[in-house]
């Protein structure tokens, strides 16, 4: 059962509401998102790319630029090695284009997420001194990679290692000491030592501040690379990374430049999977286009998904596309069967009694583990791992909750580990296929988590009656876009609603339409998409419920109306 509670931030709503021209009900969303200041609402509102910090603020980001300039000078070749996520795929895509921009000697790598694993390897390294590559710089990885780096060193390589992950750490007595890798410059915001404004950058807008800092120290143009924050933009969503601060603004200016793409490849993808061109939101990319561009490193190899991003006919552009579509709808089906073996297992075991839930599913293919994780949270509430048998072991993705630093927790029995990363809500990890249970029973026993813990808690922005619902305040909503992770939508609760007419409607039979009516008899078009069925007959069952909802209008034939779209019920 979720506990729903109201936000109860205080503020001069009206005051606030005065200075910028908003109604109070936008001056309390505002607020409820934790943006206090004069200065923080003006960026939140209405920020711009020249609010951006200054890459150069980061720790190392002078040794980076003064490498890759006198590289370029010497005509050295170099390399960029990514990941085989839409973050990785789109910081290779930055640099790549950038460093080419300047008239770099610049080449790309992603490793194979089965037959390499994540992040650098000796192998890539092995591949790179073949070539006769001079220097590697990593994105979306490399921070954990001490050996493979000392490695490349070794062998007379440059090296610089760009990323966003958290710092690899032994901890002895509660004193922390950070494992960074040997390379010649490491930019990474969670650098302990980095004093960077903002910590919550993706892979991909860490590369783009590198390129940016880069074309200025070389007194070049920036217009020139401004089209890749739709790249940062993309790569933000897709990650999940917070909707706040800079990634506000990147997704916001990125969004705005999607509408308008010059890039072949992006072009295609949007088309393809039918997404309204003039209306694209971080939705789309977090529901459509990003899981196009993931399924090419999960299920074949990302250099599909960095050859659409290099495309430059639109036939080719085209047919790349649709073969990414093509793998997503592969991985559909085999995620909706991986959470069904999934949950069968949790319920006929006891794994249903543990806290924290690690599932060994040996037949999965491991690249949907992840997504497998994020569903069984979704589902049960818990911390979740989905481990898969691989070349050299298992491997395994975990999903978490919001009272569990799930890369925290892993640290405690690294010991387990033969490679382990992550963030607090999501980590990867390998190990060898005896140590399955005892994680499993150690991830347990160490967890503090509480019964509390392990209720989902529904954040609620105020409690809104039907009558204030407007198209003006809805107008006024678009304001507080993009939403996702960090700035979710608007949630408003009216409680006593009579409901009328259900229906369960769609192709597939999964949307529940009906109208609610309140105490004064005004009604309205309401519409649900969780689980139509449990949902429809809990209401046979009460006379009035309540919802949790955001407004929206509802266009049909020509037709314009307003409709609530419910989130909870109770």
């Amino acid at each position: 059962m979720e506990k729903w509670f109201v936000k109860m931030r205080k503020a001069d709503f009206n005051g606030i509401a005065a200075k910028y021209h908003i109604s109070p009900i936008l001056a309390r969303l505002i607020r409820n998102r934790d943006v206090v200041e004069d200065q923080e609402i003006d960026r939140y509102v209405g920020g711009t790319l020249a609010d951006l910090y200054d890459g150069m603020q980061m720790k190392d980001m002078d040794r980076a630029v003064e490498i890759l300039r006198n590289k370029i000078r010497d005509s050295a070749s170099i390399r960029v090695i990514g990941d085989y996520d839409i973050d990785g795929v789109n910081a290779t895509y930055i640099l790549q284009e950038g460093l080419s921009g300047l008239g770099a000697h610049v080449d790309t790598d992603i490793p194979d997420r089965i037959r390499d694993g994540f992040g650098l390897n000796k192998m890539l390294i092995d591949r790179a001194l073949e070539d006769g590559i001079d220097t590697i710089i990593t994105c979306d990885n490399g921070i954990a990679a001490q050996d493979e780096i000392s490695y490349g060193k070794e062998q007379g390589m440059t090296i610089v290692v760009t990323d966003h992950h958290e710092i690899p750490y032994l901890e002895t007595d509660g004193v922390r000491e950070y494992q960074m890798p040997p390379a010649d410059a490491v930019v990474d915001p969670h650098r302990p030592d980095c004093e960077y404004p903002f910590k919550g950058l993706c892979g991909a807008a860490v590369a783009y501040k590198l390129v940016e800092a880069l074309y200025r120290a070389m007194e070049e143009d920036c217009g020139r690379i401004v089209h890749l924050i739709e790249n940062v933009a993309i790569a933000t969503v897709g990650d999940v990374m917070d909707l706040c601060g800079e990634n506000r603004i990147f997704v916001k200016k990125g969004l705005e430049m999607l509408r308008n793409t010059q890039n072949e490849g992006l072009k295609a993808l949007i088309k393809c999977t039918g997404i309204p061109e003039e209306r694209i939101s971080a939705y789309h990319i977090g529901f459509v286009l990003g899981p196009c561009i993931n399924a090419s490193g999960r299920l074949d190899t990302a250099k599909h998904a960095l050859a659409l991003l290099n495309a430059r006919e639109a036939e080719e552009a085209a047919r790349l596309a649709g073969e990414l579509k093509d793998l997503n709808d592969s991985r559909k089906v085999m995620t909706e069967e991986g959470v069904e073996q999934a949950v069968a297992m949790i319920e006929e075991t006891s794994l249903k009694d543990d806290k924290v839930l690690v599932v060994y599913l040996p037949e999965c293919h491991e690249s949907i583990a992840g997504i497998i994780a994020g569903r069984i949270r979704e589902r049960y509430y818990r911390p979740v791992f989905v481990l898969t048998s691989a070349e050299d072991g298992v491997k395994g993705s975990g999903r978490s909750i919001e009272n569990y630093h799930m890369f925290e927790e892993m640290s405690r029995c690294r010991e387990l580990f033969t490679r382990f990363g992550g963030h607090k809500l999501a980590a990867g990890l390998s190990l060898k296929e005896e140590n399955v249970e005892i994680f499993r029973k150690k991830i347990n026993e160490l967890t503090t988590l509480t019964e509390e813990d392990l209720v989902e808690k529904v954040s609620i922005d105020m409690q809104l009656p039907l009558a204030y619902l407007s198209e003006r305040l809805i107008r006024e909503l678009e304001l507080l876009e993009p939403f996702g992770k960090g700035n979710q939508k608007p949630l408003f609760a009216e409680k006593n609603l009579r409901v009328i007419s259900p229906r369960i409607v769609g192709k597939n039979q999964n949307v529940l339409k009906f109208q609610v009516e309140d105490s004064r008899g005004l009604r309205m078009d309401a519409v649900y998409f969780g689980d139509v069925r449990a949902c429809m007959d809990y209401m046979k069952q009460r006379k009035r419920m309540a919802f949790t909802y955001y407004p929206s209008i509802n266009e049909y034939m020509g037709r314009r109306s307003l409709q609530i779209t419910v989130v909870h019920y109770r």
